[in-house]
């Protein structure tokens, strides 16, 4: 098991900044990626960004340029930095972990209880 702990949404102003950070615990050695995904209201969710183990990342185009996913190993965090946020970054955001068990992957498998970020106009 992999337990996912959010913190840092809130309200901010369009332009603002806000740093996302999602904590692991347990299983964490069986974690091959980690993602940030999101979902408005009425909308899919979507992945926003992703950093594997090996340290590879990718982004969404709506926020590339915008967004930063990064991690700290020795805390087993993963920071998501929202720069010029937008009012259609509005949503819940989800923080996943992708693992490997016994040589199969098995995607986003683990999530945490989400944390929500809105961005006013």
């Amino acid at each position: 098991q992999v337990q996912l702990v959010e913190s840092g949404g809130g309200l901010v102003q369009a332009g603002g900044s806000l740093r996302l950070s999602c904590a692991a615990s347990g299983r964490i050695f069986s974690i091959n990626a980690m993602g940030w995904y999101r979902q408005a209201p009425g909308k899919q969710r979507e992945l926003v960004a992703a950093i594997t183990s090996g340290g590879s990342t990718n982004y969404a185009d709506s926020v590339k340029g915008r967004f930063t996913i990064s991690r700290d190993n020795a805390k087993n965090t993963v920071y998501l930095q929202m720069n010029s946020l937008k009012p259609e970054d509005t949503a819940v955001y989800y923080c996943a972990a992708s693992t490997v068990v016994h040589g199969t992957a098995r995607g986003y498998d683990y999530w945490g209880q989400g944390t929500q970020v809105t961005v006013s106009s």
